[in-house]
């Protein structure tokens, strides 16, 4: 990712930046009489998310008009929509409303900047910020930096971003904060004990073999934190195959992955007095000769059997071993992180995560950070009542719960259940995508409650 946060003026260019006055709604008064003409003729009125550029006796931009609205209500986040509307160009803010955090507007900022260009010939210069006052710029950059890495990951198409490619960023993470990595791929899943992973992912092309990625990081003694994600680098749908719209978009089928090897860089950076283990199953949910078939009963890590009633709800298959293996290690807190259902979005939408947790403490917890991030999350229920959906015909469970249920994202979160660690666990339904553009939203992939488990680690444990 370029850098586009600098802790001071650029002296290469003479330190010249280029003010952006945030201007309240209806607030012009304080403008200049050309200013005012210029905003009455743009219709400039200072609503949030308003811009307009001011340009100088040579037609070259001297100072930029951000509106606000409300300073009351304003978000630190709203300023992630600024680069898409800046030119290239050295820029500082004047008259940050008190009450916003200026690491959190320089971050905002940083996210906004975020384009993926590697299929690109050529690549356009970009507007540059000199942080705030008061900002920790260091804070800001790595964690729009390990946002960056998770949807460069879900942006990048399956060719290019398969299990060994998963697995070699995986260890570069770990060797740049000196965790361990250990993977288990293939046959091997087998002898190790991973079966539900190794029967969706053994379909694949050798070269694309299932595999369990596990980093450790920490302090012996320090509360054990454990991040699973899910990590399918494309979904077919298995032998029930999608239909082509429905895998389209499948290379985000990893986003799981991405977002948690996102969140445990920034946990390592930060340095938070907690271990980690990050757990990645990785698969390619492909289709061939011994593909898992409708109707086959798995063996899980956990000992229970799931009988397959649709091989497109794969994920939760992969994330039965993987949780399984978390609950081993007695963890104080377990963090599973998936795109798992569509239901999740006809539930909430593309923008608004789902999340599922028993313990009121915990979601009392994440709801809190989500506001104070600008990070959208809402807890849905673990509503017994469908648990019995699940129940298998010739196993103890199935993957495709009856339809008399019909909340997917909650009878989803609900197998999972059945597989994660004893004591607080969480499972976000992620979509990993914004389907619209706007500024400082770009079509393509999307780093969701990243910011906002984030702010919840550092609150419950630092």
């Amino acid at each position: 990712m370029t850098e586009v946060l600098l802790t001071a003026p650029d002296a290469s260019n003479g330190g010249v930046t280029i003010p952006v006055s945030l201007i309240a709604e209806g607030a012009l008064d304080g403008l200049s009489p050309f200013e005012q003409g210029l905003a009455a003729a743009a219709e400039f009125k200072g609503k949030a998310g308003q811009t307009l550029a001011v340009p100088g006796p040579d037609g070259k931009t001297v100072k930029v008009l951000f509106g606000i609205g409300d300073p009351g209500r304003a978000e630190a986040m709203a300023f992630r929509a600024l680069p898409a509307k800046l030119a290239a160009g050295d820029y500082h803010l004047e008259g940050l409303p008190a009450g916003l955090d200026p690491t959190q507007a320089a971050l905002a900022f940083g996210l906004g900047s975020y384009r993926f260009d590697r299929y690109r010939k050529k690549r356009d210069a970009r507007a540059r910020l000199v942080a705030p006052a008061g900002a920790d710029v260091a804070e800001a950059r790595e964690a729009a930096h390990a946002c960056a890495l998770a949807r460069d990951m879900v942006n990048t198409p399956a060719n290019d971003m398969g299990p060994l490619q998963i697995e070699t960023i995986a260890r570069e993470i770990a060797e740049r904060h000196g965790a361990t990595c250990s993977v288990v791929t293939g046959d091997d899943l087998l002898e190790q004990n991973y079966p539900s992973i190794h029967a969706v992912g053994r379909a694949a092309d050798p070269h694309r073999a299932p595999r369990i990625i596990e980093l450790g990081w920490g302090k012996p003694g320090d509360p054990l934190v454990a991040l699973v994600g899910k990590g399918v680098v494309f979904d077919t749908g298995g032998l029930d195959i999608k239909p082509s719209a429905g895998m389209r978009n499948m290379k985000k089928d990893m986003g799981g992955a991405a977002h948690v090897l996102a969140l445990a860089r920034m946990v390592m950076s930060a340095e938070l007095p907690i271990r980690l283990t990050v757990l990645v199953p990785v698969v390619e949910n492909a289709i061939s000769g011994d593909a898992m078939r409708p109707g086959d009963v798995l063996a899980t890590r956990k000992g229970l059997t799931v009988e397959v009633g649709n091989t497109d709800a794969e994920g939760r298959l992969i994330l039965s071993d993987a949780l399984t293996r978390a609950g081993e290690l007695d963890p104080a807190l377990t963090i599973d992180m998936a795109t798992l259902t569509g239901a999740a979005r006809i539930a909430l939408g593309p923008q608004v995560i789902p999340f599922y947790t028993d313990d009121e403490t915990l979601a009392d917890q994440i709801a809190a950070a989500s506001k104070a991030v600008s990070d959208p999350l809402w807890r849905m229920p673990l509503w017994a009542g469908y648990e019995e959906a699940l129940d298998g015909d010739v196993a103890d469970l199935k993957n495709d719960p009856d339809g008399w249920a019909q909340a997917g994202s909650v009878t989803a979160a609900l197998f999972l259940k059945r597989f994660a660690p004893p004591g607080p666990w969480v499972h976000l339904d992620i979509f990993a995508w914004n389907p619209k553009g706007r500024p400082g939203y770009p079509v393509g992939a999307e780093t969701q409650a990243v910011r906002a488990l984030f702010a919840m680690l550092r609150t419950r444990f630092g």
